[in-house]
């Protein structure tokens, strides 16, 4: 048996995701780690949820059916400013992790992530490093997420993107129109 977790005195949890089975797996996996969970499936009850009873921790998925996850986050920052949050999403990039950290957010997982990785987000003290990845980003990745960047940063304008990265607008296009490499 694993020592219990050091949870503090206050072990509310939130959990925010529009995928039903993998909120309710999660949220077991949680509350068998000490957690008293709370989940939602929507921007709108996340909020609510947040403005009425603000967790100490809080777990939300980035893209919701309803919105974009980091209103939640503007939320519960705003309710309570030292709440740990960790942003969940199946699309990671770089652009949206920079914005989830600079609304407030304590650490970004990309999915797939277990409890595990969850628990060991929200529980990381801020001065420590996490583990290097076992699988880093290829050199072709790396690329893919600058371009990706850019292009967010000059508001989805290709021909802005192509002046500042001094790529051919088309051959932008056309990087732009594939699957990001793995």
């Amino acid at each position: 048996m694993t020592e219990p977790l050091d949870l503090g005195d206050d072990k509310s949890l939130l959990l925010v995701d529009d995928d039903e089975a993998f909120l309710r797996r999660l949220a077991k996996a949680m509350e068998k780690r000490g957690f008293k969970v709370e989940t939602a499936e929507s921007v709108a009850a996340g909020k609510a949820i947040a403005t009425a009873r603000p967790p100490a921790y809080a777990v939300v998925d980035l893209r919701l059916e309803d919105g974009n996850g980091l209103d939640v986050v503007e939320v519960l920052r705003a309710k309570r400013p030292e709440s740990r949050i960790v942003v969940l999403t199946g699309y990671g990039a770089i652009a949206t992790a920079v914005a989830a950290v600079k609304i407030g957010a304590t650490d970004y997982l990309a999915k797939p992530a277990d409890a595990t990785d969850v628990t060991n987000a929200l529980l990381a003290g801020s001065d420590t490093l996490p583990p290097p990845p076992e699988n880093p980003m290829s050199a072709d990745r790396v690329r893919w997420e600058h371009i990706q960047r850019v292009y967010e940063l000059c508001d989805r304008n290709v021909s802005e993107t192509a002046r500042r990265l001094s790529m051919h607008r088309r051959t932008l296009q056309r990087i732009l129109a594939k699957r990001s490499p793995r």
